[in-house]
């Protein structure tokens, strides 16, 4: 199963678009399933999602105004995912709380956004964070990079790839867990 994993792209209001370079590997593959970590502010990337994947994960960002449900759950093989924002805890990002918000949630892989800023963490659960696709500024005292994950998930292992636009060039990092 492949998953798109992206967030906090703020279309309009922040950014006008993805970056073609992301476009373009985007759509050189196809996707089981896309999951938004919140804040697409638009129906755009709503309906950019829907053309890509069959099955889309989407909750509701401190910025969105759309009518999204605030965290959502799906299972792929012996994996149980759960899907936040993240602004549900503070400082952002603070490891210790989306632990525990992957426990309450009964999950495995937790993968929330908010941060604009993409991390890789495993402790009780795995997290997830693709930063903000559009690498727009998130609130923080500095600005992040675009970026996006795509995760395979088969046998109750994820490997992925963190996609960064760094300059003109695209940087990818490969995980498993």
């Amino acid at each position: 199963m492949r998953i798109l994993v992206f967030g906090d792209t703020h279309i309009p209001e922040r950014a006008s678009r993805i970056p073609e370079k992301f476009m373009n590997i985007i759509g050189s593959e196809s996707y089981d399933v896309a999951v938004i970590t919140g804040d697409l502010t638009s129906s755009k990337v709503l309906d950019f999602a829907k053309r890509i994947a069959e099955i889309i994960y989407v909750v509701r960002g401190n910025m969105d105004v759309l009518d999204l449900p605030s965290s959502a759950t799906f299972e792929v093989g012996r994996l149980k995912f759960g899907v936040v924002h993240g602004h549900q805890v503070y400082p952002r990002g603070d490891k210790e709380q989306l632990q525990d918000i992957a426990e309450d949630m009964k999950v495995d892989v937790l993968i929330s956004g908010h941060t604009h800023t993409p991390d890789l963490f495993r402790d009780r659960a795995v997290l997830l964070n693709p930063g903000s696709m559009t690498g727009v500024w998130g609130g923080g005292a500095y600005s992040t990079y675009p970026s996006f994950m795509v995760l395979e998930v088969e046998r109750g292992r994820i490997r992925g790839r963190l996609y960064r636009l760094l300059g003109e060039e695209v940087s990818v990092e490969d995980f498993e867990f």
